[in-house]
């Protein structure tokens, strides 16, 4: 087992509960691995506006993945180390398609949160990341530059039969993934976490085997198979836990936790 030297940690249902809490156990297991001398980062699809406050309780000062890897930024200083937006062009015809199916849309810009209308899904997304919603009417007419992301909000069953869809529309143009059941995110095609993390490391002079990631879904599939040691939650699809070096407990009984202690607080 080598020794590890960085932990990327996914948030929602990986590193928080269902009440968006991270434990004390946990906490404390992410605390002894930063006084090792490991690096802790987080990894998720929420905004850096989102990101930057649960990075800051648990003291971690570094760099930070967010947007599924779209945007890497120093939670400190506020470098920026990866920038990789939707072309306009391509996030246009994204938005046309959500209209189209009649699906809530988010669009992020600047790491505002955008929408059309206030809707439930919508106002659900907000207090779920604890954010603020600008509602700027047709997104189509508004937006004039490349945005960092783009979201629908819908019905899982709709979004997976629009997943398969528009996953041919755009073949390799777009990384296009689910985070959760009801969410469809689309960014540019090199924007993921997966990807992020071997930048992270590369700038951190890591060896691939000495880091180790957690997630929960299918957007955490790419840096939990990059990663030494790659780490499902036990509240993970099947298919991903199958890519996963080890399956831990589940988000609500301290798994990250679990692991950090048996393999890097020993």
């Amino acid at each position: 087992m080598p020794q590890f030297k960085l932990i990327a940690v996914d948030l929602d249902d990986t590193l928080l509960d269902d009440d968006l809490r991270v434990s004390l156990r946990t906490r404390q297991a992410l605390k002894k691995a930063a006084e090792k001398g490991m690096i802790v980062t987080i990894a998720t699809g929420r905004m850096y506006r989102s990101a930057l406050p649960m990075a800051l309780d648990l003291n971690i000062g570094g760099p930070i993945i967010t947007y599924q890897g779209a945007l890497v930024k120093n939670s400190c200083s506020g470098e920026v180390l990866v920038d990789r937006p939707v072309p306009l062009d391509l996030a246009r015809i994204v938005l046309a398609e959500g209209y189209k199916a009649g699906v809530h849309m988010n669009v992020y810009l600047n790491d505002t949160l955008l929408i059309d209308s206030i809707t439930p899904e919508g106002a659900g997304y907000a207090k779920l990341a604890q954010v603020e919603m600008v509602p700027v009417g047709s997104l189509l007419e508004f937006l004039k530059n490349d945005p960092t992301k783009v979201l629908y909000i819908a019905d899982p069953s709709l979004l997976d039969r629009l997943k398969g869809e528009l996953q041919k529309k755009f073949a390799q143009s777009l990384y296009i993934t689910k985070s959760k059941p009801n969410y469809l995110e689309f960014m540019h095609p090199q924007a993921t976490k997966g990807r992020a993390l071997k930048a992270l490391v590369e700038r951190c002079g890591i060896a691939r085997d000495e880091t180790m990631a957690f997630g929960d879904s299918y957007n955490d599939l790419d840096m939990i198979e990059f990663a030494g040691m790659g780490v499902a939650m036990g509240n993970a699809p099947e298919d991903v836990k199958k890519k996963a070096d080890y399956v831990t407990s589940t988000n609500n009984d301290d798994g990250v936790a679990e692991v950090i202690e048996k393999y890097v607080l020993l």
